[in-house]
């Protein structure tokens, strides 16, 4: 595991100035925040700096703006929803470098916290630009990372900056995520499951090249599971999901698993459309029928995944198994994730999940608070995932 600083390491910082860097891309509609998880999950962070009297400065992107200043990928209307989870009074700064910071930083009082604008009005910020990081980093005695979910772009206020900062730390947020994903691959308890779905494996080749090295047991479902089949020399008919180009590719990942055993499915559940309220039909991967779409993996497979599970010490997770936004074909994902929140409960299972529909599909199953860790990151949990250097936490590093 890195070795970085937490905020537990920082100590008389009455009086500093702390940059903060989190993520603050919320959903929204209509100017009002829709779903406050990241500002919940931000604020320990935040209120652990200001009670210890530094004087914090917070910084996030909001959405695409591309570069521009454009009022509607404006920040402010933030400020009352972090005012209410935080219990402190924020004062917005509309700008992230210049003249208008130097003056609200200039009159910051100890505990006081401000608010800047949207990084990315700034072409520099995803660029990396070093004039636009050194603006940032400008009079900042403390630079702390609470926004995992950026640690695989090498941005200005992600990595750039942070060299020009004298003391670098890692967020709550941030030293949680590291510290489960620690747990989950790089010092894990084996045996050792990985359960990917999904619907193709060209997006998730560096993913299960790397995972096959790491752990016990790959556990293959969704549309991903079709394409292995095939390269099984099993006939999936037009209704699949098959990737005719990567069926070489998962005939290779087959061939190379070493001692990782790969699972994947020996029944699927079938209908004659994709949508909501058709009847679900199961049949064995080697008798399906032409022509219809398959939309989950079936009972015996269910059950084979579960089985495996309650065999192993360690579950990391990335996709649903089916179309689970449908009725009835979240069946196997609900299954999948009741159990594995069981065996959590039970204290026999470390298990972290991440990726946007796992997220979703964990939440839609009313599991999401019994798993040990779910991140919400996206991109910078694949990335981890699938053995790369996220810049974002690289800087950090003592």
């Amino acid at each position: 595991m890195a070795n970085f600083n937490t905020l537990d390491d920082l100590h008389d910082i009455k009086g500093k100035l702390v940059f903060i860097r989190a993520d603050l891309n919320v959903p929204a509609k209509d100017g009002k925040v829709t779903d406050t998880t990241r500002i919940d999950r931000f604020v320990p962070t935040l209120n652990t700096l200001a009670d210890k009297e530094a004087k914090v400065i917070v910084a996030s992107h909001f959405g695409r703006p591309d570069g521009e200043k454009k009022p509607e990928f404006s920040l402010a209307f933030i400020v009352p929803e972090l005012e209410k989870a935080s219990g402190k009074k924020i004062t917005f700064v509309d700008d992230c470098i210049g003249e208008k910071v130097d003056t609200a930083v200039a009159n910051m009082k100890n505990g006081d916290v401000i608010l800047l604008e949207n990084l990315r009005f700034y072409p520099g910020e995803e660029k990396n630009d070093p004039a636009f990081a050194k603006a940032l980093a400008k009079n900042v005695d403390i630079y702390v990372d609470d926004a995992f979910s950026t640690a695989h772009r090498a941005h200005a206020s992600t990595a750039g900056m942070a060299n020009d900062v004298p003391v670098k730390a890692a967020g709550r947020l941030m030293q949680a995520e590291l510290e489960a994903l620690d747990k989950a691959l790089g010092n894990p308890v084996h045996p050792v499951a990985a359960l990917v779905g999904g619907s193709k494996v060209s997006t998730k080749l560096d993913l299960l090249a790397n995972l096959v090295k790491k752990v016990d047991y790959l556990l293959i479902g969704g549309g991903m599971a079709h394409t292995f089949l095939a390269a099984k020399g099993i006939p999936m008919g037009e209704g699949s999901l098959v990737e005719p180009g990567m069926i070489e590719t998962a005939k290779n990942i087959l061939a190379n698993a070493g001692n990782c055993t790969i699972v994947l499915p020996t029944d699927l559940v079938w209908a004659n459309e994709f949508g909501e309220g058709q009847e679900p039909h199961v049949a064995a991967v080697t008798d399906l029928p032409a022509g219809k779409p398959l939309l989950d993996i079936g009972p015996e497979s269910t059950a084979k995944f579960i089985e495996t599970l309650n065999g192993c010490k360690t579950l990391i997770w990335n996709g649903p198994v089916g179309a689970f936004e449908i009725k009835p074909f979240d069946t196997a994902t609900n299954e999948i994730a009741h159990a594995v929140a069981e065996l959590t409960k039970e204290g026999k299972l470390t298990s972290v999940a991440g990726g946007g529909d796992t997220v979703s599909a964990l939440k839609k199953a009313g599991v999401k608070k019994d798993l040990t860790y779910v991140s919400a990151a996206g991109g910078a949990f694949l990335e981890w995932m699938e053995g790369k250097e996220l810049p974002g936490v690289k800087v950090l590093e003592k």
